[in-house]
């Protein structure tokens, strides 16, 4: 077998793009998706799990025409900020500008996730711990009424939400989730609530934006490549088999953006709809089905062969629930493999895995990133 450089050791610089602390999020692999996109012949991606959109935004600058979709509310929220918004960032300044100065109030977010200093201590009276400081929460609680006040149109709307979250992510006491919160502030915690215009660049391209279960849009979405990074769930066995990393992870965003002030439950306050057993995901799912393999294995299989695409780029992980044994029989079983990129090394591998299990192999240590250009 013979080991090519795909980068020749260059790793082209990606276009800039926004986003939020998230477990999910591709920026480092930003380079090396949009080098394999650029090896093919694609005038049109869709990006079906979206996340923060950062894969979305960089395949916009880069001239292609984009369809995003997430199930998660704030990821299309972003998406119809970066994508759809024909207005340029500065045109939005008056609305920041306006937002940054409202008197700051106490409401829900304040009364569920807002906490004093207490010395350098998030543990309130209550022994709960929260993941912003009251200043910034009373000033996220006037931000959120006066962007409902305005009824501002859907993307407008998805701006002044976008640039908030954003906001709202510089000076938070957490991980980047919340699932849990640090038991003392971050220093970026005492900082001022302060909304910034997010960089939005116009396009002539017609990008589409969509919060839909992805299994009924690749069959309605005929596009030149789809890019996939499935969430896969995790191969630890301590975990809670029910465990939805990502509904549960990123609820807060969710309760930004729809304004609805749900029922919360845990010492966290999460939302009741993102509990394990609501807000299920197929392809976190941990259990083997009929056929021996991982359901979410089989989701995948099922997705690839739906998809109206002729190239495929799909993210893998080896920390996650679907073994590389399992996965390389998927996609020999649908295409052929034209190329994989271990990203940990920065090298590819040309591979036809009909006569090599390189890449199966290099999966056995730990924290392997790859990706699979698999074509139809």
């Amino acid at each position: 077998m013979r080991n090519l450089s795909l980068f020749d050791d260059i790793v082209v610089d990606a276009p800039p793009t926004e986003g939020i602390k998230y477990a999910g999020s591709k920026l480092k692999l930003l380079p090396h998706i949009l080098q394999l996109i650029r090896k093919i012949d694609a005038k049109s991606v869709l990006d079906g799990f979206s996340g923060t959109t950062r894969v979305s935004q960089a395949l916009a600058h880069e001239g292609y025409t984009v369809v995003c979709n997430d199930i998660s509310t704030w990821s299309y929220v972003f998406g119809s900020c970066y994508l759809l918004s024909q207005k340029s960032s500065e045109s939005y300044l008056p609305l920041i500008k306006h937002l940054n100065s409202v008197t700051p109030v106490d409401g829900w977010f304040t009364a569920h996730y807002g906490g004093y200093p207490n010395g350098g201590s998030a543990t309130q009276k209550d022994g709960q711990k929260k993941p912003w400081q009251i200043h910034n929460t009373r000033k996220l609680d006037a931000i959120r009424q006066e962007i409902e006040r305005l009824n501002l149109d859907q993307i407008d709307k998805s701006v002044a939400l976008t640039s908030l979250i954003l906001a709202l992510d510089r000076v938070d006491s957490s991980l980047g989730h919340f699932a849990s919160y640090l038991k003392d502030w971050s220093p970026r915690s005492y900082g001022e609530l302060l909304l910034k215009a997010p960089q939005i660049f116009p396009s002539s391209k017609k990008h589409k934006v969509h919060q839909s279960d992805i299994r009924s849009l690749v069959s309605q979405t005929p596009v030149d490549l789809a890019y996939f990074d499935p969430p896969y769930g995790s191969n630890n066995e301590k975990m809670p088999p029910s465990r939805i990393r990502y509904e549960a992870y990123y609820h807060v965003w969710k309760s930004v953006c729809l304004f609805d002030r749900p029922p919360l439950f845990g010492k966290v306050n999460r939302r009741k709809d993102s509990s394990d057993r609501v807000a299920a995901s197929v392809f976190e799912e941990y259990r083997r089905g009929s056929k021996g393999r991982y359901i979410a294995v089989e989701a995948i299989s099922d997705l690839i062969e739906q998809t109206r695409a002729q190239w495929i780029l799909l993210s893998y992980s080896s920390g996650g629930r679907a073994t590389a044994e399992e996965l390389n029989e998927v996609l020999n079983s649908h295409g052929k493999l034209r190329e994989v990129v271990e990203i940990s090394h920065k090298r590819n591998v040309m591979a036809n895995m009909r006569w090599t299990n390189d890449w199966v192999r290099d999966s056995e240590r730990p924290n392997r990133e790859f990706l699979f250009l698999l074509e139809k």
